[in-house]
C-alpha cells in the first residue's frame, strides 16, 4: 500500500519511488501522500483551523491537566476561555492585528488559552524562556518590538516597560478575563500573516527571532492530522505528557497538534525526572514528546522500576539526534514502547522529517523520512552541487512550513533563505536509498545541550571580556545525560592564575543556566585557520584524547 501511495504522489517517472530523489532536478521529494490544505488565499487563523479539526467526541473530554495542581480543563471550557479572553483583550486593551505580544511565563494551563486567544486576534506571539538573562531579554525585546507583555509576578520585573504594559497571568484581573461569556469581534486573519516569533540561536551567537506565519503552522498541523490514519491504532484516547517548554518550537507546535487531534495534554511546569514518572503512572500517559537525554535517563535509571509505566506506547524524540545504542538500550528495557524520531528547526516550524509507524521506527540512527509537502536538496558545501542518495552535504529544505525570515536581521535572512525559497539548514546530512534522512554533524557548530542550542560564539565573546583571559574557544564535549556540554579552552593572560571554577562562575553569572560552561581546559594557544577561524575540530580531538581538565 505504501508504494501505491508513493507512486500516486509522484507520477513523474524521473522520481525514484524508493528514495524520492528526482534525477532531473537533483531534488528529494516527500514519499508521503499529498496533504489537502486550505487554499492559501482563504483567510484563516491557526486558532480557527485547529478548533475546526477537534473531533466532536472531544467536547466532553479533558484537554489540559496541570500535573502540579491536578487542575483539569475540558475542551468546552478551554474554547469558552479562549473566546472570553479574546473578547476581554479587545475591550480592555488597544491590542489589535499586527501587534506583537511578548510572553514570559513558566508553563501553566493559562499559556495555551493565551496563545489561542492572541492568534485568533491576529496578534503575533513571541514566547521567550523565563530563565533568560536580562541581556538576552533586552535583545529579544529589541528584535520583536512588542506592544504588550504577558508574564507572571516573578518574571514581570525582567521586562522593560512597553506601550500597553504587562498583564500578569497570576493576577485576579487575568482570571476575570477568562471568565466571561461574551463573543469576540471577528478579526480576519490571512494565512500569510505573522503568527509567532520564536527564538533560535544563530551561528553568530546572538539569538535570532524566527518569523512564522499562520499558514506555516496550518501546513504543519494539517500534515499530522491528515496522516494519522497511516498509523491507525485501536489505542484508546491518547494522553500526552509535556516535559517540553511551550516557548520552544518543539513544545509550541506539539501543543497545537495535540489539541487538533482531541488529545488530553498533561503539562509540567518544571522538569523533574521522578515527578515525570509519577505523572506517567497517575495519568496513564501513552505518549511523550522527549529529547534524547530523557531517553537515556529512562533506559538507565533504577527509578523507573518503582512506577507503573505500562500505559506508555510512544515517545517522539526530537531536538537532537538520538544515538542507535541509546534507542536499542531503551527498546530492550521498554519492549512495548515505540520511539519515533523527527527532525526540524525553528526555521522550518519544527517539522521537516519524521518517522511514521513501527516499520520506520526500526531505522535507528535516522530521523525518518521527509515530511509531507516538503522538498530537500543535499548540497556540497564546497562546490554548491546538489548530490544524490548516500552523499553527505548541507541539507536545504523548501515547503509550506518554512519561515518568512528573521525579524530585524535582513542579512541573516538573505544568508539562510535563497531566492527560490530554499532554507539552508547548516546541517550535514544524507538520504539513504529508502529516503531516510540521517544527520551527520552540525555545520553550524551549535552545541546541543539537552534540546537547547548553545552558540559557542556567544560564550567566547563573554570569555574574551575577562581581563585575565588572553584567548578562548568553546566546543561541544560529549555528555551522556545532556548530549553535549559547553567546554572552554582558555589561554591565560601572562601572570594570571585564574582557575577553572572562576572561569565557569564568570560565565554563569551572565547567561541562562543551560548555556553555562561545564568544563574548562587551559592551553597555550587556540589553533586557528589562516583566515583566523577557530579550528574546533582540533580542540574536540584534544578534549576527547585527554579526557582530563589539565592539558
Amino acid at each position: 500500500m505504501a508504494n501505491q501511495t508513493q507512486t500516486q504522489s509522484h507520477p513523474n517517472t524521473s522520481i525514484d519511488p524508493n528514495s524520492g530523489f528526482c534525477s532531473h532536478s537533483r531534488t528529494f521529494h516527500s514519499l508521503r501522500p499529498n496533504v489537502p490544505l486550505p487554499p492559501p488565499s482563504q483567510p484563516l487563523s491557526l486558532t480557527d483551523y485547529v478548533l475546526s479539526l477537534i473531533p466532536t467526541a472531544a467536547a466532553t473530554t479533558t484537554v489540559l491537566i496541570d500535573s502540579a495542581t491536578d487542575r483539569h480543563l475540558s475542551y468546552s471550557l478551554f474554547i469558552r476561555q479562549v473566546k472570553s479572553l479574546a473578547s476581554s483583550l479587545q475591550s480592555l486593551t488597544p491590542l489589535s492585528k499586527g501587534h506583537v505580544a511578548f510572553i514570559l511565563t513558566p508553563t501553566s494551563l493559562h499559556v495555551p488559552v493565551l496563545y489561542f486567544s492572541l492568534l485568533s486576534l491576529g496578534v503575533t506571539i513571541s514566547p521567550a524562556n523565563p530563565l533568560s538573562s536580562p541581556t538576552e531579554l533586552t535583545h529579544q525585546v529589541r528584535l520583536t518590538k512588542p506592544a504588550i507583555a504577558f508574564a507572571t509576578s516573578s518574571t514581570a520585573p525582567n521586562i522593560p516597560s512597553l506601550q500597553f504594559g504587562t498583564i500578569l497571568l497570576d493576577s485576579p484581573q487575568f482570571l476575570s478575563m477568562l471568565d466571561g461569556e461574551s463573543q469576540p469581534r471577528r478579526v480576519e486573519v490571512s494565512q500569510s500573516d505573522s503568527a509567532a516569533i520564536l527564538f533560535s540561536s544563530g551561528t553568530t551567537g546572538r539569538v535570532k527571532g524566527v518569523l512564522l506565519t499562520h499558514g506555516n503552522f496550518i501546513a504543519l498541523i494539517g500534515g499530522f492530522f491528515h496522516l494519522k490514519h497511516l498509523v491507525e491504532t485501536d489505542e484508546p484516547q491518547s494522553v500526552s505528557l509535556f516535559t517540553l517548554p511551550l516557548f520552544h518550537v518543539f513544545g509550541f507546535f506539539m501543543l497545537f497538534r495535540a489539541i487538533a487531534m482531541g488529545e488530553t495534554l498533561v503539562l509540567m511546569q518544571r522538569f523533574d525526572f521522578e515527578v515525570m514518572l509519577k505523572a506517567v503512572e497517575r495519568y496513564r500517559i501513552s505518549y511523550m514528546p522527549v529529547s534524547p537525554p530523557l531517553v537515556v535517563a529512562l533506559a538507565k535509571s533504577e527509578l523507573v522500576n518503582k512506577y507503573d509505566l505500562s500505559s506508555l506506547r510512544l515517545l517522539g524524540s526530537g531536538g537532537a539526534p538520538l544515538g542507535k545504542e541509546v534507542a536499542e538500550n531503551f527498546n530492550a528495557k521498554f519492549p512495548n514502547v515505540e520511539i519515533v524520531q523527527g527532525y526540524g528547526l525553528t526555521e522550518s516550524g519544527g517539522g521537516a522529517a519524521r518517522m511514521v509507524g513501527p516499520d520506520e521506527a526500526k531505522r535507528h540512527g535516522s530521523v525518518g523520512r521527509l515530511a509531507e509537502n516538503m522538498e530537500a536538496k543535499i548540497v556540497d558545501p564546497v562546490t554548491g552541487e546538489a548530490l544524490s542518495t548516500g552523499h553527505k552535504g548541507e541539507l536545504w529544505l523548501r515547503g509550506p512550513t518554512i519561515m518568512k525570515g528573521y525579524v530585524g536581521d535582513d542579512k541573516a535572512t538573505v544568508e539562510t533563505l535563497d531566492s527560490e525559497g530554499w532554507l539552508k539548514t547548516g546541517d550535514l546530512c544524507y538520504f539513504d536509498s529508502d529516503g531516510f534522512l540521517f544527520i551527520v554533524d552540525r555545520l553550524k557548530e551549535l552545541i546541543k545541550y539537552k534540546a537547547y542550542q548553545v552558540p559557542p560564539a556567544e560564550l567566547e565573546h563573554i570569555l574574551h571580556t575577562n581581563p585575565e583571559i588572553a584567548d578562548a574557544a568553546v566546543i561541544p564535549y560529549p555528555d551522556e545525560d545532556a548530549g553535549q556540554i559547553p567546554m572552554a579552552f582558555v589561554v591565560r593572560k601572562p601572570g594570571s592564575n585564574i582557575t577553572a571554577a572562576q572561569v565557569m562562575e564568570f560565565v554563569a553569572k551572565q547567561v541562562a543556566p543551560y548555556k553555562k560552561i561545564r568544563r574548562v581546559s587551559f592551553i597555550n594557544s587556540i589553533p586557528k585557520s589562516p583566515a583566523g577561524k577557530i579550528l574546533r575540530r582540533e580542540l574536540v580531538g584534544v578534549a576527547l584524547s585527554s579526557g582530563s581538565s589539565k592539558l
